[in-house]
């Protein structure tokens, strides 16, 4: 009888096991998304058509995250800036990242604090929040750089998404598809 205990007992536990991986691996493959519920942001970035006018940087690539999937509307715009960085330092510090960024695309800002550096590939910068300006929008500026060519990454996130999207949005940025983009703008 005691056997036969042992047995039950280490079935049970062997087919609990089995289940909650059988669930891992299922849940694992599930498409990206946000769970409004749990407040939890899994965000899922759609290109979308560029929506500025022409300017001496040219056109880049812009990308939305819908509210659904990041708690609130976020629109990501990204564009290569080829010679315009400082070939010995790169993007250095705050006020190097405020003349490298592309936030005059938005409007007026404001820094909410002191900006960080950050890690985009194998390239380095730094990533600043703000506050716009005459809404209640925020935006995070990013610009890095790979030798005297840099990347601007600007990220308009409107009412309701959560403070800080920084590590979505920098997780997008060295995401393949990206790193590829920059690598093919940059001419590396």
């Amino acid at each position: 009888m005691r056997l036969t205990s042992k047995f039950v007992a280490i079935s049970t536990a062997t087919t609990l096991l089995c289940a909650a991986a059988a669930v891992w691996i299922l849940r694992s493959g599930e498409p990206a998304s946000a769970t409004a519920a749990s407040g939890e942001v899994r965000p899922v970035w759609t290109e979308t058509d560029w929506p500025f006018g022409p300017d001496p940087w040219g056109k880049g690539k812009a990308f939305r995250c819908k509210a659904d999937d990041c708690g609130g509307e976020v629109q990501l715009y990204v564009r290569a800036k080829l010679g315009f960085c400082n070939c010995a330092t790169g993007v250095a510090d705050d006020s190097e990242l405020e003349q490298m960024g592309d936030l005059a695309l938005i409007g007026k800002a404001t820094p909410i604090g002191a900006g960080r550096q950050i890690i985009v590939g194998p390239m380095r910068g730094r990533s600043r929040a703000y506050r716009i300006e005459g809404n209640r929008n925020a935006a995070l500026s990013l610009a890095f750089n790979q030798r005297c060519d840099m990347v601007a990454a600007t990220a308009l996130v409107g009412p309701g998404a959560p403070a800080s999207l920084e590590p979505a949005v920098l997780a997008f940025l060295n995401s393949d598809h990206m790193l590829k983009w920059a690598e093919i703008a940059l001419g590396l």
